[in-house]
């Protein structure tokens, strides 16, 4: 289990702990405050910041080691850059920093988050701390040796470092943090579930730990198979059939708005596990497909942010939790099966699993909670890291209005997302000349075939598509996570629902 740093905050004072965090802006200007704290040492920082050729510049960092005048140990310093330039979406990017220069011997560190002028927004205090809590994060439970690692670390039996951060409004500060900590907790949960093992997190135990959410008060409905065969979910159960491991579908509710107004709803792919099926992938690399559930741990990981934070929505997260495997009553090439909408499905690929396992669990949704909007996670298609890399997730959507809030939100929390076309041409060519449909479309198009599948699926409802296979696991290190997996999709729905559907 990640070991989250110890979070609190106290009254801007002229103190420094053995491991001291400041702020210096354009051209090493220090607050007041800080000119204090550091008044021992005479123009140490200057001289310092010169040998580094460091001038403040925005995210640019050094560190000091056992600092001639001062009783700290190690002296931290982060670049500001012109005041005037930062922007609100900075502040966790500068935790993350401040957070790397940390020694994992660190027990106390002491944050002077002070500006060289004018006061520090208690939110920007608090989009700080949550910077330091993402990027201490580690996925260490199954090292035998990391008591030992610790020890030499100088780690107390891997206790996680107490972080007093200083500011100007300390009680305004406590108040931001507490919506930030929630949101931070959803992240590592969603962390911690797609980095999790294939043989520890399997369908059923992915189950159990969603319905962990029940202590905070979110109502939970797990759908055995039994449940999901009375319904017709045969596109969804077809995936699992040839696992040992029975499938489930995995119902959230949050009802923290008015009663009776439309709930937002996320929906999320959980394929525990994707050999590919009978369709079989290349050996190279599958180990990572344990990942292909990360659209199903951003919707637990959600839900547990909405709930923690105590949001003022009604929110329905719906996760559909299959294992792809090989075995003799594996799904072929060629069947035929009838998803819960009625709509007949001939597969072609038995790899292109996920769209049937969201096809039945959107059907679902839509159908017994009629929500306002709805957006689906699904670490989809290779194909969109042809088109985008890692630094986008693509979006596909029948709602303009939905597509400019998520993209805005995207830019605001930097979990960035880039619309991509929908249109008939791409709907011809799933169609099948034995079923209504078929589960691949060809090479060409890919992640825009598999959009057009999942359409069939959500009717009228407002509606949006991410294809997060770039960006939600083997993920691309950044300045509030150095792990395989990001957590991608948390904060940037968080953020959405916040902006536009609390009461």
């Amino acid at each position: 289990m990640a070991r989250a740093p110890k979070i609190s905050f106290a009254p801007l004072k002229p103190q420094l702990t053995a491991t001291a965090v400041v702020l210096a802006g354009d051209d090493v200007s220090t607050g007041v405050v800080t000119k204090k704290a550091l008044a021992d040492a005479g123009n140490l920082l200057v001289r310092a910041a010169k040998a580094e050729n460091f001038k403040g510049k925005l995210g640019k960092t050094f560190a000091l080691v056992a600092p001639s005048g001062l009783k700290a140990e190690r002296l931290i310093v982060i670049g500001l850059g012109k005041l005037k330039d930062l922007k609100p979406g900075d502040w966790i990017k500068l935790g993350g920093k401040a957070m790397a220069k940390v020694p994992a011997s660190a027990s106390n560190v002491t944050v002077l988050l002070e500006l060289p002028e004018g006061k520090l927004a208690a939110s920007a205090a608090a989009d700080f701390a949550l910077g330091m809590t993402l990027r201490a994060y580690k996925f260490d439970r199954y090292k035998t040796k990391k008591k030992d690692d610790d020890a030499k670390n100088g780690e107390k039996n891997g206790a996680p470092a107490n972080i007093t951060i200083a500011v100007d409004d300390p009680a305004a500060a406590r108040k931001e943090w507490a919506s930030r900590e929630a949101i931070g907790e959803g992240v590592v949960l969603a962390r911690d579930l797609v980095n999790e093992p294939p043989n520890v997190l399997y369908p059923v135990e992915f189950a159990r730990r969603a319905s962990a959410l029940k202590k905070l008060g979110v109502g939970i409905d797990v759908l055995d198979k039994k449940a999901m065969q009375k319904l017709g979910m045969n596109a969804l159960l077809g995936v699992g059939q040839g696992s040992s491991h029975e499938s489930r579908l995995v119902v959230m509710r949050w009802n923290g708005g008015k009663k009776g107004t439309p709930p937002v709803a996320i929906v999320g792919k959980g394929v525990c596990f994707d050999t590919g099926g009978i369709s079989i992938k290349p050996a190279g690399g599958m180990e990572d497909m344990k990942g292909d559930m990360a659209g199903a741990a951003c919707v637990v990981g959600l839900m547990h942010a909405l709930a923690a934070r105590k949001a003022k929505v009604n929110a329905v997260g719906v996760i559909g939790i299959v294992e792809n495997m090989p075995d003799g009553n594996a799904q072929r090439p060629g069947d035929i099966v009838k998803s819960m909408s009625g709509q007949t499905i001939e597969i072609i690929n038995t790899d292109a699993e996920g769209r049937l396992v969201l096809g039945d669990a959107l059907w679902y949704t839509k159908e017994r909670f009629k929500p306002a909007f709805m957006v689906n996670l699904a670490t989809l298609t290779g194909a969109i890291l042809v088109a985008l890399g890692q630094e986008y997730a693509g979006m596909f959507s029948n709602s303009d209005k939905l597509s400019s809030r998520l993209t805005e939100a995207g830019q605001e929390t930097g979990e960035r997302v880039w619309r991509m076309p929908l249109g008939p041409e791409y709907d011809k060519l799933i169609d099948s000349k034995f079923a209504d449909m078929k589960n691949t479309g060809g090479r060409y198009g890919g992640s825009i075939t598999a959009a057009q599948f999942l359409k069939r699926f959500v009717g009228d409802t407002p509606w949006a598509h991410l294809d997060v296979a770039g960006t939600a696991m083997a993920s691309p290190a950044s300045d509030i996570n150095t792990g395989w997996a990001a957590g991608w999709g948390v904060r940037l729905l968080n953020h959405w629902i916040n902006t536009h559907h609390e009461d």
